[in-house]
């Protein structure tokens, strides 16, 4: 890759998209294998600038600023083991999440131009929201942004400034009650809109500030050592079954460090002809990643020996130091730091010998109760993934995912662009990258976008999408296809892989405002595989007629395939059709 221009398949983008989708998709996915998203170095060159100056040292400098006793930035021993300072680096971690300025930021995440959603989005009245509970929850129904959402969402961010820089209580703590308005605004918003909500990163953050409102100190050092232990080991447990083999070959291609090709296609089990995940890969993901997430945490929270400690803390940081190395396309760089940071303070500046472990709860309701409140989502995900985001699920890296394909007929993805928002369609975008000095050909930045695809493809759930692309539309190869969670950025502000927010309430939201004409726009999405079932439930959706079929295939069937899918469609097991959809002719269903 270059520093400035993107790493792309050496053939004429005209070419490239004239091409069947098909072999489009196999194009793409097989360079991927060696170059991953073929991002300029200057894009992660912007990433690691964002996390030193602004994240890290911005972070400390206004701990050390706001905060007495901690001394300056350069006096670690002073501070390292201080519970105040992990207090402050969270809710600093929380308003750069909030504002967007943390994960799912810039061009990996797909904002090109501007680089952020976030506040963008979430200050302009009129934009899209998507509220969870609209018909059980009175006065949040609607799925357009009002002033009063803007109200709550300055509200929100205003308390999260004001929490770093007040005064503390009696113990040198951030406040119990800013700590507890912070964790009340947080739901407030989310109830109007999920994606603040999430965009909080609440599955891993509002559990520690409500430890902050509710517990003294010792109680609360405990609680969160149980909080990072169990967002450890369900993210360890998300990862049984056969989905995330295939995660690490694409992320580990995507590295954007000297490995060499021969290494990068030896995660796959047949170079770029075969791109199932090979037995590295495999060692790789279940023995490196599924093992650690599962014993190194344990160790961490039941080890009364310094040295076993502070080793098992080390493995844990440098667990979290590879996955900022990958650069994963949500860019969760900033949470990957804080927790091994957290690694260091919790259990090596709060060890079990020293007073702090499960046991030493000061009122013996407490552990159960925490384990219990901690425990509920990602139980409930695993079981009903259709009920639950897959961040509160704690799957976030498992491969499991609920995820979309948009297909439009030809010139109608442009209408996105009538839609108020503060983004424009990412084709667009990639013209105008950096006021124009790095933007890309109207061709270049098709193909560019269609690396998505291509990624999505080398997962398991891409190669049902594609089947039922395959399934229900003839003319596949002349529509323009596109990444859901792509389309979800540009139109909400926010995504970070989670398909529930761009499912139909999303379309339906699109429909609203842009009035499709049948077949114009056809989303197949599949949702999570529950942890006791080997299958996943897909969903055909007409923006103008709504969900036209429904199914699930086999995950088996899934993994097998290559990307492409040279033996045609994965067996799909159609359960309901709706009559109206072939009688519209939004898309005349072929044998899968």
């Amino acid at each position: 890759m270059g520093f400035m221009k993107p790493d792309l398949p050496q053939e004429d983008p005209q070419t490239f998209l004239a091409r069947p989708y098909l072999e489009r998709v196999r194009v793409l996915s097989t360079h991927w294998v060696e170059h991953g998203f073929g991002s300029p170095w200057m894009v992660h060159c912007l990433y690691i600038l964002k996390l030193v100056v602004l994240y890290a040292f911005g972070g400390l400098l206004v701990v050390s600023l706001t905060t007495d006793g901690v001394g300056g930035v350069g006096d670690v021993a002073q501070w390292w083991d201080q519970p105040v300072v992990y207090e402050k680096l969270i809710l600093w971690t929380v308003l750069l999440e909030v504002i967007g300025l943390a994960g799912s930021w810039g061009p990996l995440a797909g904002h090109f131009d501007p680089m952020m959603g976030g506040a963008l989005h979430w200050l302009r009245p009129g934009t899209i929201r998507l509220p969870p509970w609209p018909d059980k929850v009175p006065g949040t129904a609607g799925d357009t942004r009002r002033a009063l959402d803007v109200v709550l969402y300055v509200a929100l961010i205003g308390t999260l400034a004001a929490s770093l820089v007040m005064d503390g209580d009696s113990d040198g703590l951030v406040r119990k009650e800013v700590a507890g308005l912070v964790a009340l605004l947080i739901v407030v918003c989310g109830l109007r809109d999920r994606l603040i909500f999430l965009g909080a990163r609440s599955e891993q953050y509002l559990p520690a500030i409500v430890f902050m409102a509710v517990f003294d100190v010792h109680d609360m050092v405990i609680a969160l050592k149980l909080l990072i232990v169990l967002v450890w080991i369900g993210a360890g447990v998300s990862k049984f079954g056969k989905h995330f083999s295939m995660v690490v070959p694409p992320m580990v291609s995507n590295m954007p460090v000297p490995f060499s090709k021969r290494l990068r296609r030896a995660h796959y089990r047949g170079g770029t002809e075969d791109l199932r995940p090979s037995g590295l890969a495999w060692f790789m993901g279940h023995i490196m990643g599924t093992l650690v997430e599962l014993a190194i945490p344990l160790i961490l929270l039941f080890s009364p020996n310094r040295t076993l400690t502070v080793l098992a803390a080390c493995a844990m940081v440098v667990f979290h130091t590879f996955i900022v190395t990958t650069f994963p396309l949500a860019v969760p760089l900033e949470w990957n730091i804080l927790f091994g940071f957290a690694a260091v303070f919790l259990f090596v500046g709060h060890p079990v010998q020293d007073g702090y472990s499960v046991l030493d709860f000061s009122q013996g309701w407490m552990l159960p109760v925490v384990v219990v409140a901690l425990a509920f989502f990602p139980v409930l995900g695993n079981f009903r993934p259709d009920l639950v985001s897959f961040l509160p699920s704690l799957r976030q890296y498992a491969g499991n995912w609920a995820s979309a394909t948009w297909a439009f007929k030809p010139g109608c993805e442009e209408r996105l662009n009538e839609i108020t928002g503060a983004a424009r369609n990412h084709v667009d975008q990639l013209q105008t990258m950096g006021f124009g000095l790095l933007g890309y050909a109207p061709a270049e930045s098709d193909m560019l976008l269609q690396k998505t695809i291509g990624w999505r493809s080398m997962h398991s759930q891409g190669r049902g999408l594609n089947s039922l692309l395959l399934r229900h539309l003839p003319d596949l190869d002349q529509r323009t296809v596109r990444e859901a969670e792509f389309i979800c950025n540009s139109l909400t502000g926010w995504n970070f892989g989670d398909g529930h927010l761009h499912d139909e309430r999303l379309i339906a939201a699109v429909q609203k405002r842009l009035n499709f004409a049948p077949g114009e726009l056809v989303v197949v999405y599949c949702e999570s595989q529950p942890i006791h079932k080997e299958t996943q439930d897909y969903r055909v959706i007409d923006a103008a007629l709504g969900v036209v079929e429904r199914g699930t295939w086999k995950v088996s069937d899934a993994i097998e395939e290559q990307p492409w899918l040279p033996n045609g469609p994965i067996p799909l097991q159609v359960t309901w059709t709706r009559p109206e959809h072939v009688e519209h002719g939004s898309a005349a269903p072929v044998e899968a």
